[in-house]
């Protein structure tokens, strides 16, 4: 089926699909390619046309991946997942990257220059030939509880601090959202300086947000750490097996041909009793030496 072919190949390669790994390199190579009129602020021809020329190539792929979309379902239900392919993560960055470049092809499409400030999602497209980002995602699904624990931890905290700060220093903080800010802020360790309590007890509560930022920050860092070495170990171990089993059916063992059947039936006992203990006593047992005769003569 053709578009079971073209999902192989624009799908993200596997390392025995040379096609499908040639497309996303290309594609790499466009997306980087498609950011450089983003460093200049003054047109030219030569930017002008890198920018149609890759707009044009990802409004086809974009467009293949649609026609595709019921082979990337797991489950797939027929003209539902085209319905629902425009709305997923990717298909999203793909429409808001592609959007603000409209303008160039026809001056109907001016709407479209409220998303300009979007045009760097482009680089975001990148990811999707990473496999080291696809594995990093993964770990973060894996570990989702911990890590929704630490981000629960992370947001009460933030917001007792700030209501803490809020009462504690009303002359520093005008509103809610100054705390709020300055709380966020202390908590990620970043500390810009605008804001900043001058009481006693707001000096402690920095004190004490110093210290919880760098626990905060660490927790989720270890949890994805060990959750990325676990993951290339097994990654690790699932390709080794493949190898040990690809070596095993191209070298197959060998028959062993010296214990064939016809073989077995020499060597059955009836054939050895020949050479029994008994036979060979016969041989072994030295004859009686004989009397001597008597010369009568």
């Amino acid at each position: 089926m053709l578009r079971k072919k073209i999902f192989d190949i624009i799908e993200v390669a596997k390392d025995d699909s040379k096609l499908s790994i040639l497309y996303d390199r290309f594609m790499m190579v466009v997306i980087v390619i498609s950011l450089v009129p983003l460093f200049f602020k003054e047109s030219h021809f030569l930017l002008t046309l890198i920018e149609v020329v890759t707009l044009i190539i990802f409004i086809i792929d974009y467009i293949l991946r649609w026609i595709t979309a019921d082979f990337h379902d797991k489950n797939p239900k027929g003209i539902l997942s085209f319905i629902k392919y425009p709305f997923t993560a990717w298909a999203i960055i793909d429409i808001l990257a592609i959007l603000p470049s409209l303008t160039m092809l026809n001056g109907s499409f001016r709407l479209f220059k409220l998303f300009r400030l979007w045009r760097a999602l482009k680089a975001l497209r990148i990811l999707r030939y990473s496999k080291s980002f696809a594995l990093i995602l993964s770990v973060i699904k894996r570990e989702k509880k911990p890590l929704l624990a630490v981000c629960n931890l992370t947001i009460g905290y933030i917001i007792l601090s700030a209501l803490i700060m809020f009462s504690a220093e009303p002359d520093s903080f005008n509103t809610f959202f100054d705390a709020f800010y300055w709380a966020v802020i202390t908590l990620t360790t970043v500390g810009y300086g605008d804001i900043y309590p001058t009481g006693t007890v707001g000096r402690i509560v920095c004190m004490v947000s110093a210290f919880m930022g760098i626990a905060i920050v660490a927790l989720p860092t270890g949890i994805i750490t060990a959750g990325y070495t676990s993951a290339l170990a097994e990654g690790k171990i699932a390709r080794d097996s493949e190898a040990d089993t690809e070596n095993d059916s191209e070298n197959p063992p060998e028959d062993d041909t010296e214990n064939t059947p016809e073989n077995d039936r020499e060597n059955t006992p009836e054939n050895d009793c020949k050479d029994t203990p008994e036979d060979n006593s016969e041989k072994d047992i030295p004859n009686e030496a004989e009397p001597p005769s008597l010369n009568l003569h």
